[in-house]
């Protein structure tokens, strides 16, 4: 009753999971319904970790869970309903009007505590295993709800890493994970990272119109340091934004960037350092902990 049978007039997306309907409830309230596609052994898993791990956590930058059905065959997931879209529909949509910056600043600091509050505040602790900005919903004012915890796991403070089944999206995974299934915080970290460069560049993950198919980290990478160096993001930055950002602000997205994409997982931040970090609440030397020599003043006096 509450997306009218299924109907095609309610659907909001699909992917390999099923489909996602907008309904109303008979208070007048609005959600999404996720409906799973039958008979996928995967599907169940994901269902089950998604219900297990969601109805644990209440934060306002993570998806409220309002209910799940698991009548016969039918497996449902109703979730509030985020009016706006996600993040990859508003910055890589076709013809989709350019997000400002302050907008951008928004989201990333409100997906960061979403995603701080899984690693740091949730016992045991949350790895997501699939951040990426398709799974960031955004309501009317952008403010940033992180979703879709299907492939999330619950990791112990006695383990290092878990070692699992490599799962996510291309383009998102931290290098040891997709080489060797070792699964920990900071793999969510280097996705997160991927997220902030996607929001300072406007580019998509992976370039799919060159035939080597480059990865957004890899074009980036020799630049991280080198506007740092030089207090210049002319080469990083998205052209659309037409220099309108403030700097300091930039300067403290484009170190958490760099500082989350790093190659060696232990040298990558936690998020909370990174909220910190954005908020400028935290020395940007800081985060350089282990970066070459000679870059840690240019980040300090950054430092707001």
């Amino acid at each position: 009753m509450a997306t009218n049978g299924f109907s095609d007039s309610n659907l909001l997306g699909q992917g390999g999971f099923g489909y996602v309907y907008k309904g109303v409830l008979p208070n007048g309230k609005e959600v999404a319904v996720k409906q799973l596609k039958p008979g996928r052994g995967q599907g169940e898993r994901e269902f089950q970790a998604e219900v297990e791990i969601i109805s644990r956590v209440h934060h306002k930058h993570l998806v409220f869970l309002v209910g799940f059905c698991t009548t016969g065959s039918e497996r449902l997931l109703v979730y509030e309903f985020i009016p706006n879209n996600t993040l990859q529909f508003h910055l890589h949509g076709k013809d989709r009007p350019t997000i400002d910056w302050t907008t951008r600043l928004r989201i990333a600091l409100g997906s960061a505590k979403g995603l701080a509050y899984l690693h740091e505040d949730c016992h045991p602790r949350i790895i997501h295993r699939d951040i990426k900005a398709a799974n960031i919903l955004l309501d009317f004012n952008f403010e940033a709800k992180v979703a879709d915890f299907g492939l999330a796991k619950f990791s112990s403070d006695l383990h290092t890493h878990i070692s699992t089944r490599v799962m996510g999206t291309f383009g998102y995974l931290a290098p040891e994970y997709a080489s060797s299934g070792q699964l920990t915080d900071k793999s969510d970290v280097f996705s997160f990272g991927v997220m902030l460069l996607e929001l300072i560049t406007g580019r998509k993950p992976v370039d799919t119109t060159t035939s080597i198919h480059e990865s957004l980290v890899d074009w980036a990478r020799p630049q991280l340091t080198r506007p740092l160096a030089d207090v210049n993001f002319d080469s990083l930055v998205d052209p659309r934004l037409q220099n309108n950002y403030n700097h300091d602000e930039m300067a403290r997205m484009v170190s958490c960037a760099a500082a989350c994409v790093r190659h060696s997982a232990r040298r990558r931040p936690r998020m909370s350092q990174i909220v910190r970090a954005l908020e400028g609440e935290m020395s940007l030397s800081d985060l350089d902990e282990g970066v070459r020599p000679g870059h840690s003043t240019v980040y300090s006096s950054q430092a707001s």
